[in-house]
């Protein structure tokens, strides 16, 4: 179980991406769409929390200065181990330093971050198939090819429990 600190696509992002979700799905690859507790939204973490406490992060969180929206250029595809496919954003020293303030404001509540998020190691993405087989790679990467580069406008933020698929609205964008 696991937090994240999430900026949301909006409205006509957030189509386009589970549109891509859908055609990854229809070519037989189970997507983000079809993971787990099947709540998941289209997004790009800051931040995943392996202990915390909700309140305080919230806290923390608002007390940041709210940022402007955030537009990304998704132009490539990544892969994490076990099969996690996902697209890859390019990004500003901006965006790297609003997620730099983002981090330290919820480490210094005590929240456990994981590895994979510290500064300097964190690779901003949006996930697509969580569990793609090396089999399905090429069918997920038909799909991706056919739409980057895929422009997306980041407006909201929100809090998101990965094990229940819980999503708490963040006052501000951090």
């Amino acid at each position: 179980m696991a937090l994240a600190v999430c900026l949301l696509f909006d409205r006509r992002s957030e189509r386009a991406m589970r549109a891509l979700w859908d055609r990854i799905e229809a070519r037989g690859v189970a997507s983000l769409r079809s993971h787990t507790h099947r709540r998941h939204v289209p997004h790009v973490s800051y931040a995943v929390l392996r202990s915390w406490d909700r309140a305080a992060v919230t806290a923390a969180l608002a007390e940041l200065d709210a940022g402007a929206p955030v537009d990304l250029s998704f132009d490539g595809l990544g892969l994490f181990r076990r099969g996690r496919a996902w697209l890859l954003a390019g990004v500003s020293a901006d965006f790297v330093a609003r997620q730099q303030r983002v981090v330290d404001a919820v480490t210094n509540t005590g929240a456990q971050l994981h590895k994979h998020y510290r500064p300097g190691i964190w690779q901003p993405h949006c996930s697509l198939a969580p569990r793609a087989r090396l089999d399905q790679l090429p069918l997920v990467a038909v799909e991706v090819f056919n739409v980057v580069p895929f422009q997306a406008r980041l407006d909201r933020a929100a809090l998101v429990n990965s094990a229940t698929g819980e999503v708490f609205p963040l006052m501000s964008l951090p």
